[in-house]
């Protein structure tokens, strides 16, 4: 091919002999007719086996793909096992509150529904012993005495049932349960929010669970809180702290540490003076009046049916017999409503359950006041702020409230304010 191009270069133009075309072309070998049903198992086994030949020398293979990674990320950290366990405790915490509530329904209903039937059942006898009083002598007097007897009997043994029970004060231990571990609930949501659980975190969480389920006991049988204990007693719901210091001998510092500081400590024990000298000793008082009001009204009822059960069954002997039968029946009534629907026994729960608040303030204080490690206590000023908040106080009226009390105990008097302006 090269011998057969003649040029001249004296020549004005270029001369050739001959013209011919070369042509190129790249040639790819043909695939078979293959037909897959997978098209991933199709593209991999083209990019694997199809290369590109010019139709020379060269053959040019087309580059593999890298290896794709699994779609499923695998995390770099590891959830330590205290964190798993304080998931668990909050869910069964949230159990908790919704077997308490669910609970606190059921038993306000038995207040309500058995309040109404002991009243008509009550109200219906008096009614027969009144008109078996009229009536005379005969069979229907007969079947009046017969039936009012048996309507006061049965309002007697249910409202022993219900005195013994007491639905309303059941019912308030249910409230306060589910608001209780609402708190607890909310307490390991900001631990979560706020850093990692430790075991000890664990182990604390715990205790308070167990502490509060003592405290408000689901059944009835064998575990019900006593109704008529011979003295008031607070309840108690938390832990009991172990192996505090004495927090009323302080060590003498200076400036801040964690935010605290002599005045504050000083501050947060005339806290605990005022509470126990004024709020503890109003809510015990007021819970002993209550329990005796219960206890009295729990007899009467009571007996004030019986009393009724045994007049109407001598109705037609004796004319003060019907008398005594409408009376007692209708004073039964009347104590049963001022006790079930007044609700005495949620009354004195309530009283149980403020005196107790106090008691776990001044736990709470004490067990803070006596770590000696600055460091290993709440934050101060944080501190200080969940008290006044926990009685109603801005931080001004709290050591406002603070101040007064140690100038009354300076000069033998007393505080006139309780340290609570919320209930």
């Amino acid at each position: 091919m090269a011998s057969s191009l003649i040029f001249h270069p004296t020549s004005s133009t270029l001369s050739c002999s001959s013209r011919r075309t070369i042509n190129a072309a790249i040639q790819v070998p043909k695939l078979p007719g293959l037909r897959f049903t997978n098209s991933r198992t199709a593209t991999k086994l083209v990019l694997e086996g199809l290369q590109l030949n010019d139709g020379i020398t060269n053959t040019y293979p087309i580059a593999q793909p890298k290896h794709q990674e699994s779609n499923h990320f695998h995390s770099t950290t590891t959830t330590s096992t205290a964190t798993i366990q304080i998931y668990a405790i909050l869910e069964a915490v949230a159990d908790r509150i919704e077997m308490h509530n669910n609970v606190c329904e059921q038993r306000n209903n038995w207040n309500v529904l058995l309040l109404n039937s002991i009243n008509m059942i009550t109200l219906t006898a008096s009614l027969m012993a009144g008109i078996a009083g009229t009536v005379g002598a005969g069979m229907p007097v007969l079947a009046l005495k017969l039936s009012s007897t048996l309507l006061f009997t049965a309002a007697s043994g249910m409202l022993l049932i219900m005195n013994k029970i007491q639905p309303s004060q059941l019912a308030e231990e249910q409230r306060n349960a589910t608001r209780l571990f609402k708190q607890i609930q909310t307490q390991i949501q900001t631990l979560l929010a706020l850093r990692e659980p430790t075991d000890q975190d664990v182990k604390e969480t715990m205790e308070k669970v167990l502490a509060l389920d003592k405290a408000y006991p689901l059944p009835l049988l064998g575990a019900m809180l006593e109704k008529y204990p011979q003295n008031f007693e607070a309840a108690v719901w938390w832990p009991k702290s172990h192996g505090l210091q004495n927090p009323s001998e302080p060590k003498s510092r200076t400036g801040k540490t964690n935010g605290w500081s002599e005045e504050l400590e000083n501050e947060m024990r005339e806290v605990i003076h005022v509470a126990k000298n004024k709020d503890f000793e109003d809510y015990e008082r007021l819970g002993n009046l209550a329990l005796k009001i219960n206890k009295v009204l729990a007899i009467s009822g009571p007996l004030l049916t019986g009393v009724a059960a045994i007049g109407s069954a001598f109705v037609g002997h004796n004319d003060i017999a019907a008398i005594v039968a409408v009376a007692a029946g209708s004073l039964s009534s009347a104590v049963n409503a001022f006790q079930h629907g007044g609700q005495v026994g949620m009354v004195f729960e309530m009283y149980r359950n403020c005196a107790g608040f106090f008691n776990k303030l001044e736990d709470t204080i004490e067990a803070t006041l006596g770590e000696q490690d600055l460091e290993k206590r709440e934050n101060g000023e944080t501190f200080e702020m969940k008290i006044a908040l926990g009685l109603g106080r801005s931080l001004p009226q709290l050591r406002d409230l603070a101040s007064k009390s140690a100038s009354s105990r300076r000069n033998g008097t007393t505080v006139d304010e309780m340290a609570s302006k919320l209930f």
